[in-house]
């Protein structure tokens, strides 16, 4: 049996029937610096309520999987030494030893589905990383994606990564991929891209309606929406291309490789835009946040099927 950790919050929204968003705890102990990691999860959760939404952060704590987390257990995460970075591989193995770990795009879905949860935010998914015809570096995120039936919105694909494989790699796999109001796929800090998106949809309820169409048709998978970063919020990607460019040499030259290339990259990006690059993450993932609650509430509205 699952050693399920529900919090009073989340346990209560299930028990009514109120629309729940999953959020996942990478954010708190890999993806920004503290205090910032904390205080973003906070005002991430904040959104997602304000939008009419339950959040439910997730995370591996000394073998029990919690779904919600209080204000304590979020402070408690993000200052934990060591705390494994969990994904489909090693997620059932962290809670069988009791240790505790942060859920990655991957490791979220699988927890959210077993949990009964059908939206989760979060801020960029994992991809095909640049080089990978020879490092065979993918991201978990993408099958997770083609076999997990949870709706993702993200501001894109992380812009570290091969965007034009990653996509290639989704659409191979029958992975719906909708932008959210707009034609072209954002690319995580930046608002669009040079990439048309396969799919367009305007509103949370159309979302929503698709979600249940491919329920009823038997169609495995989930969907990943691209939610464009606020315009305000962004960095041009012409400005980013250089800076990007540059960190990935740098990793490169430092032999940095699996789990440990992307805070790396992030690490180095936050450092050479000065800290911008941090701001509009920040901005981005409280963006997903609405939407998905959102969404969220819409699969719950019976007047939408």
């Amino acid at each position: 049996m699952i050693p399920f950790s529900f919090s009073p919050e989340v346990l209560d929204a299930k028990q009514n029937g109120q629309a729940i968003v999953a959020l996942e705890s990478t954010i708190l102990t890999h993806g920004m610096p503290y205090p910032q990691n904390v205080e973003t999860a906070r005002s991430v959760e904040q959104d997602v309520r304000e939008a009419g939404a339950i959040p439910a952060t997730i995370a591996v704590i000394d073998g029990a999987l919690h779904i919600g987390l209080s204000d304590q257990e979020l402070v408690d995460l993000a200052n934990r030494k060591n705390v494994a970075k969990l994904s489909r591989a090693d997620l059932a193995v962290c809670i069988a030893q009791k240790k505790s770990g942060a859920t990655t795009v991957a490791a979220t879905m699988i927890a959210a589905k077993a949990a009964g949860i059908k939206v989760f935010a979060t801020g960029g998914i994992g991809g095909v990383h640049k080089g990978a015809e020879t490092s065979f570096d993918v991201s978990a995120d993408l099958h997770e994606l083609a076999q997990t039936d949870v709706v993702v919105v993200a501001a894109g694909a992380k812009a570290i990564l091969d965007l034009d494989k990653t996509w290639e790699v989704l659409e191979t796999l029958g992975v719906p991929v909708i932008a959210y109001g707009q034609d072209n796929l954002p690319a995580f800090w930046s608002s669009s891209s040079e990439h048309r998106a396969p799919l367009r949809l305007d509103k949370a309820e159309d979302i929503a309606k698709s979600v249940q169409m491919r329920s009823e048709l038997g169609i495995p998978g989930g969907h990943l929406v691209c939610n464009p970063i606020p315009q305000e919020s962004e960095i041009q990607a012409e400005i980013l291309a250089p800076i990007i460019l540059q960190a990935l040499q740098e990793a490169e030259a430092a032999s940095v490789t699996g789990k440990s290339v992307t805070p790396y990259l992030l690490q180095r990006i936050f450092e050479l835009t000065e800290g911008r690059s941090l701001s509009s993450n920040i901005a981005l993932v409280r963006n997903n946040a609405r939407l998905a609650a959102n969404i969220a509430r819409a699969l719950y509205d019976p007047q939408v099927s």
